[in-house]
This record gives structure tokens, sequence and C-alpha cells, in this order.
């Protein structure tokens, strides 16, 4: 991306200091996914980080009018007010650490600052009897 691109957005600098604080409202400051943004979220979230931004980058983050859905690559998993209904979220993770997510919910959390959530005009309950 050239500079003029960026011209309305944060500078790197100033995502710096934004990123120091949350990745999150770095990533809403700048509506891109930046070295320096993405550095932040795989420096705090490692593996599940990664997962998160490759699910994003493949449209897998889906909104539909009862759920949000991450399509995994076995099956999908709801996420609702940034709480997972998969394993590592129920098992491995404390729910009260905002640093401690599964890569589903960090997808929303990308995916909702980017506008990058795919919107389904449907109940995803409707969908689900299909699958």
């Amino acid at each position: 991306m050239d500079a003029d691109a960026r011209s309305d957005g944060p500078s790197d600098e100033e995502l710096a200091d934004l990123v120091a604080e949350d990745w999150r409202t770095a990533l809403e400051a700048a509506g891109e996914l930046r070295p320096v943004i993405v550095e932040a979220i795989i420096g705090t979230h490692g593996t599940r980080g990664r997962r998160a931004i490759e699910a994003v980058s493949e449209e897998r983050v889906k909104q539909y009018r009862d759920f949000t859905v991450v399509v995994g690559h076995r099956q999908e998993h709801v996420v609702e007010e940034g709480n997972c209904d998969c394993e590592d979220a129920a098992y491995n993770l404390d729910a009260e650490d905002p640093d401690e997510r599964c890569w589903h919910a960090l997808a929303v959390d990308v995916a909702e600052r980017l506008d990058r959530v795919d919107h389904h005009d449907m109940w995803y309950s409707d969908v689900r009897e299909f699958l």
C-alpha cells in the first residue's frame, strides 16, 4: 500500500502507540491489517492469532440473523458476545482474560473491525438444518 492510501489513517508511529494499548484499538483506527498490528496479534495470541487472520482473509466469518459463525476446517463454531462454543474456549482458556481467546473469537474481533464479516439475511438455525 502506498503512502497516499494511508494518509487518512494513523501513521506507523501512532499505530505503534495504539498497539501498545490494545491491538483491537489499533486495528479499528487503521481499518486494515498493517504489519505492526499483525505482529501484535500473533505476538499476543500465537497460532490462534495467525489462524484468526487466515479465517478473515478467507472470508470464513459469517453473520446470520441469530449468530456469528466461524467456519473451521472440520466444523462451524458459534461466537456470541466474544464467547465461542469450541472445545478450546471451554477447556483451555480463561474466559475472564481478554488475551485468552480461541481463534474463532479472535477472527470475529478482526473481521468486525475490518468490516470483513460476510452477512447473510437468514437464520443460522434454519441453515444448520441443511448442513
